[in-house]
């Protein structure tokens, strides 16, 4: 797939197109529960806990981990236990990391390329995830995280403050846009950009994407493997009105 490159270093890209990274970029959904749910248990000694993370308030790291100490000890965790608790889970996912590699979802990498190298378009992340965790995923999947603006449940619990700081600082690197959309894999993905008025491209297949259909995504792809429907889609959405607070 061609697209036209940037003539100059200081063309302004005229949309912006924010990406999150498990499920999404990498296929790290698994892992990342694991790695979860076995962290708050060495951590803290919480056992049986429920892993329907749709379930939550804000479906991210720091902001499950905050309801859950809240439900299990009466209050929320301090800052040192928040460091303790992200320190062990980044440990065990880089254990995983070195016994089996985490993998791209098919074409993310080629995709995030393309886009950012278009005239029409530039690239944000807005992960659920902490910093070091979505950095050391993206790597291993032959990605890089500080390519891009970004934002992390290092910054907020809120998914949609999230996902709005991570625009913000992909004006300030490229200037303003003329419109924005979301790609995502989660439920609460689509939740967060229907509460900012944003358009959603969910990445899903089977049940997951009728459940990403339900909750309002534009369209559903599988991956990014055919970049050209990618690419198409993309545009078709970002020409569709949309309704809701910008």
């Amino acid at each position: 797939m061609l697209r036209d490159c940037c003539e100059t270093d200081n063309l302004r890209a005229m949309n912006l197109v924010v990406f999150d990274v498990d499920g999404t970029l990498t296929e790290t959904m698994g892992v990342d529960t694991d790695c979860f749910v076995r962290s708050l248990d060495q951590v803290f000694g919480f056992k049986h806990v429920d892993t329907d993370w749709s379930a939550y308030k804000h479906v991210t790291d720091s902001g499950v981990l905050q309801e859950i100490h809240e439900r299990r000890v009466g209050r929320g965790p301090v800052v040192s236990e928040v460091a303790r608790f992200r320190e062990h889970f980044v440990t065990l996912l880089t254990q995983a990391w070195h016994e089996s590699p985490f993998a791209e979802v098919p074409g993310a990498g080629r995709c995030l390329e393309e886009l950012n190298e278009s005239k029409e378009y530039r690239v944000s992340l807005a992960t659920g995830g902490w910093r070091a965790s979505a950095r050391l995923k993206m790597a291993s999947a032959g990605m890089c995280y500080d390519d891009y603006p970004w934002a992390s449940a290092d910054d907020s619990s809120e998914r949609e403050a999230i996902i709005k700081l991570s625009m913000e600082r992909a004006a300030q690197r490229h200037g303003e846009f003329d419109d924005v959309l979301f790609v995502g894999d989660g439920v609460w993905d689509a939740r967060a950009c229907r509460n900012l008025g944003l358009p959603f491209i969910g990445i899903g297949a089977g049940d997951q994407a009728k459940q990403l259909q339900a909750e309002g995504a534009a369209c559903v792809l599988r991956d990014f493997n055919d970049g050209e429907l990618f690419f198409k889609r993309l545009q078709e959405v970002m020409n569709a009105p949309v309704s809701g607070p910008r």
